[in-house]
């Protein structure tokens, strides 16, 4: 989708205050989905307390909203093409405030995880719409300046996020425990949607695709199929289905893949654009994102676990103990965007896996070392190793991935990065049991867990340090510098790339 296919809506006049409005809103969504995802993880020992959750509950929590909304975004992006964004947009934020309500009054962990699907699914239909209607509503000159402000937002959610979970899980806001932390959105969605609907101007994309349904539908069943043994697994004994169910994803991937090869052949609109992999830069770029999700999500649950109910540390000193690496995250990721990449190019995503992978065996040796005692000063060399590492390579990977596909794949090649990187996500979570609660012994006395949870917590960070070196080696096959400054131009930067996610 080029920029001038966006919108059958005039842009708003310059001088027009209401686009401002509209981007406040719509910034507003994003950051309260950034910050739902990482606020969840701070609370789920407080949760797994009070309503007596299983491990396998508690990885669903938060693996069933990646899963939902990875498998969701795609199709998202493509209902607000089709249907109008502003229409979409508010279905989207109306669903996820409801899906939020449903969490806080959520009676029993079934109930939780169910909900947390849902709000998964909401998700996906509201955020692929917020960069959409900022290049719908703001001219090309204006659009710097507010994707600026929106890398800013994403800042804010990862310091913000595990802050104020802390908080309103100690806080224990009218007696009501974990709740306040989906409640806290009934105020903020309300607000969303009602402003949203009088102030976001509508926009469609003239050509827009048809949905690809079927594909929706394979990629959900084979994750699906590939997810739940894992995550069941380990409480299940192993039954032989659950390896039938992992080989059988397998075959329901295969099946995708010859669809959507017959798809593109028959009306030019698959879920994916299977054309895209023969780049060899962005094959490799896909392969990174989805074993860095993986990652990821093995390390932010884990870490909660560990510092909770393996040290019983309290919510809040959990959170403020995630601090220096939330602020060496947005700083590394400030100084690699505008000085180092376009400088020393893909060198400095490569160094990032490497400072990260040196920051988890600083970690794994201090927890060792430490043992039981350790605090959250000593905590901290690792963590902002962790972070400076982590910044070096998020912020400029999705331009080094995009660099050398054809503009006019520009859409769904970004719709496939942050799809794989949600389900790569989604299958971190699901790796838990088995690199993480895969050692810990079911029948443990109250003296037993702390040391349990420590030994477990060192083993699952070793399968991190290894992730980060499988990711160094796939970056090779990045191109040694974005194509933007191997010809000294300007490109779109990632963030409007991104907002192509439903063409």
């Amino acid at each position: 989708m080029t920029s001038t296919e966006t919108s059958h809506a005039p842009l708003p006049a310059a001088g027009d205050r209401r686009r401002w409005f509209a981007l406040a809103i719509v910034m507003t969504a994003a950051f309260m989905d950034l910050v739902d995802v990482t606020i969840v993880n701070i609370a789920i020992p407080s949760i797994q307390h009070d309503e007596g959750a299983t491990f396998s509950q508690i990885q669903w929590i938060t693996a069933g909203y990646a899963l939902a909304f990875a498998a969701g975004l795609v199709t998202g992006g493509r209902l607000g093409d089709i249907h109008g964004r502003k229409r979409i947009f508010l279905v989207g934020i109306g669903g996820f405030t409801l899906a939020s309500a449903l969490c806080g009054l959520a009676v029993n962990p079934e109930m939780l995880v169910a909900s947390r699907i849902l709000q998964g699914a909401m998700a996906a239909l509201m955020v692929p719409q917020v960069l959409s209607i900022v290049h719908a509503t703001f001219p090309a000159h204006e659009r710097g300046k507010v994707f600026g402000l929106f890398g800013a937002i994403v800042g804010l959610g990862a310091v913000s996020g595990p802050l104020l979970g802390a908080l309103l899980t100690e806080g224990n806001l009218f007696g009501l425990g974990w709740r306040p932390i989906f409640l806290i959105n009934l105020p903020v969605g309300v607000a969303g949607l009602v402003l949203g609907s009088r102030f976001i101007t509508e926009s469609k994309a003239p050509r827009a695709l048809k949905l690809d349904l079927v594909g929706v539908a394979l990629v959900t069943l084979g994750l699906l199929m590939l997810l739940y043994p894992l995550t069941r697994g380990r409480e299940l004994g192993w039954p032989l289905w659950g390896y039938g169910s992992m080989a059988g994803a397998l075959v329901v991937f295969a099946a995708l893949v010859a669809y959507e090869r017959t798809k593109s052949a028959r009306d030019g609109s698959p879920l994916i654009e299977l054309s895209l992999f023969r780049v060899k830069s962005f094959a490799a770029g896909i392969a990174v994102q989805t074993v860095f999700g993986i990652g990821l999500g093995v390390f932010f649950l884990v870490w909660t676990l560990y510092m909770q109910i393996g040290l019983g540390w309290s919510a809040l000193r959990a959170g403020l103990t995630g601090v220096p690496f939330s602020v060496a995250v947005s700083v590394a990721a400030g100084m690699s965007v505008q000085t180092l990449v376009p400088r020393y190019g893909r060198r400095v995503l490569q160094a990032g896996a490497l400072v990260m992978g040196a920051g988890v065996l600083i970690y794994i040796w201090e927890a060792g070392r430490y043992g039981l005692s350790i605090t959250s000063w000593q905590m901290a060399l690792p963590l902002v190793v962790m972070g400076v590492g982590m910044g070096l390579i998020v912020a400029p990977l999705t331009d080094a991935v995009l660099s050398e596909v054809p503009r006019e794949h520009a859409g769904s090649a970004s719709g496939l990065i942050n799809t794989v990187q949600q389900m790569g996500n989604a299958l971190g979570l699901g790796l838990v049991s088995v690199v993480f609660f895969g050692v810990i012994d079911e029948r443990l006395t109250p003296g037993e867990v702390g040391p349990a949870f420590a030994d477990g917590f060192r083993h699952a960070l070793g399968w991190v340090a290894a992730v980060m070196g499988v990711i160094f080696l796939l970056m090779f096959a990045l191109p040694k510098r974005p194509a933007q400054h191997v010809e000294g131009t300007e490109a779109a930067p990632a963030v409007e790339r991104e907002r192509e996610l439903v063409s």
